[in-house]
């Protein structure tokens, strides 16, 4: 797929407003504008067989930055309802010659599932002159993009444990539980500054109903806390989330 973006709908906004690069954490990029009226992108995956897949993925902000990513999922069957998933991926980020932006990011997740269990276990590294960039209001393609922090400082480190239980191996389809803790350190500040650090807990619990009236109603409850020393926000937040799905045919 490929396209171009001219502005975005923010959701906490009512209007259409030109793009900018996101601002939260400690990301040291600077640029000579504040914002840009075209995003480009083009991705490409190619499905070598049923357990493996590679992609590749362009994006350019114009006047910011230009981005290479690079994916690699596996899936390796282990019998008896056992699985081992990995997710691999790569970005390398460079200035447009209106920014300062120099990164690239490492990113890998492997999760262990059996039954109804999965356990999940990441690291994600930072390095370069500023942290990852993206658009302000968009999903990073990072595997430590969570609830609040996306984890990509300069220079920043991160792991994540996360366990998701799905309670249809005991015969409550539709009911699911996942919980991740994440941790980073080594966050580049500047001279003379002690290196950041930040954590952060996040759970859910859904139920999506299987009959009746109310079917393919969704319910969710968010909940996620983050800390952090020597830079950014304690925070603590809960959202409430009602979906619905409509089969067209």
């Amino acid at each position: 797929d490929a396209g171009r973006l001219r502005q975005v709908n923010q959701r906490d906004s009512s209007d259409y407003e030109d793009m900018s690069i996101t601002t939260v954490g400690v990301k040291n990029i600077r640029a000579r504008q504040t914002t840009s009226d075209a995003f480009d992108f083009a991705n490409l995956s190619y499905k070598w067989n049923d357990a493996l897949t590679a992609g590749y993925g362009f994006g350019r902000l114009d006047d910011f930055y230009r981005q290479h990513l690079l994916s690699l999922n596996h899936l390796l069957p282990l019998g008896d309802g056992q699985s081992l998933k990995s997710d691999l991926r790569f970005a390398r980020s460079t200035d447009e010659g209106g920014s300062n932006v120099d990164n690239k990011a490492f990113g890998a997740m492997f999760t262990y599932g059996i039954g109804g269990h999965a356990l999940g276990l990441g690291y994600q590294r930072m390095s370069g002159d500023t942290g990852f960039a993206y658009v302000n209001g968009s999903d990073a393609y990072l595997v430590n993009f969570v609830q609040i922090s996306d984890f990509a400082n300069r220079e920043e480190r991160s792991w994540q444990a996360r366990y998701d239980y799905n309670f249809a191996a005991v015969g409550i389809p539709g009911l699911t539980f996942m919980t991740r803790y994440l941790s980073g350190d080594d966050v580049e500040l500047g001279a003379g500054r002690e290196d950041g650090k930040e954590w952060e807990r996040d759970t859910d619990i859904a139920y999506v109903v299987q009959s009746g009236p109310l079917k393919n109603l969704g319910l969710k409850w968010r909940n996620a806390t983050v800390r952090s020393t020597n830079f950014g926000n304690d925070l603590d937040e809960n959202r409430l989330i009602l979906s619905y799905t409509l089969p067209l045919w």
